[in-house]
C-alpha cells in the first residue's frame, strides 16, 4: 500500500523560506512531484523530479523553489525561498500522478 506523508509547512513572512518533505512508502516511483491548491483555485503543478534528477517547474516558482529527492530514503523535498503571499496554499506531494499525500498548509503573510 502506498503512503505519502508531507511535513514542513507553516507560517512564514514574505521573503522567507520553508522546506517541505514527503516520505513515500510502498513503492518506488520514477516521477515525484509537488502540487498546490489555493482557496478558490484549482490544484496546480509546482515541480516534478525523476529518479535521474530531471526537473520541471511552474513558471511562477522558477528561480525560487528547488525540488530534490533522496532515492535511498524514497523522499522528495521542496525548498521554497523568496516566498510571496501568492504562494499561500495547501501543498500536496504526488507520486506518478496517481497517489497523493494529505497536504500541508503553507501561509505567507506578514
Amino acid at each position: 500500500q502506498v503512503h505519502l506523508v508531507e511535513s514542513g509547512g507553516g507560517l512564514v513572512q514574505p521573503g522567507g523560506s520553508l522546506r517541505l518533505s514527503c516520505a513515500v512508502s510502498g513503492n518506488i516511483f520514477n516521477i515525484l512531484g509537488w502540487y498546490r491548491q489555493a482557496p478558490g483555485k484549482e490544484r496546480e503543478l509546482v515541480a516534478q523530479i525523476t529518479t535521474a534528477g530531471s526537473t520541471n517547474y511552474a513558471d511562477s516558482v522558477k528561480g525560487r523553489f528547488t525540488i530534490s529527492r533522496n532515492n535511498g530514503r524514497n523522499t522528495v523535498y521542496l525548498q521554497m525561498n523568496s516566498l510571496k503571499p501568492e504562494d499561500t496554499a495547501v501543498y500536496y506531494c504526488n507520486a506518478a500522478g496517481a497517489y497523493w499525500g494529505q497536504g500541508t498548509q503553507v501561509t505567507v503573510s506578514s
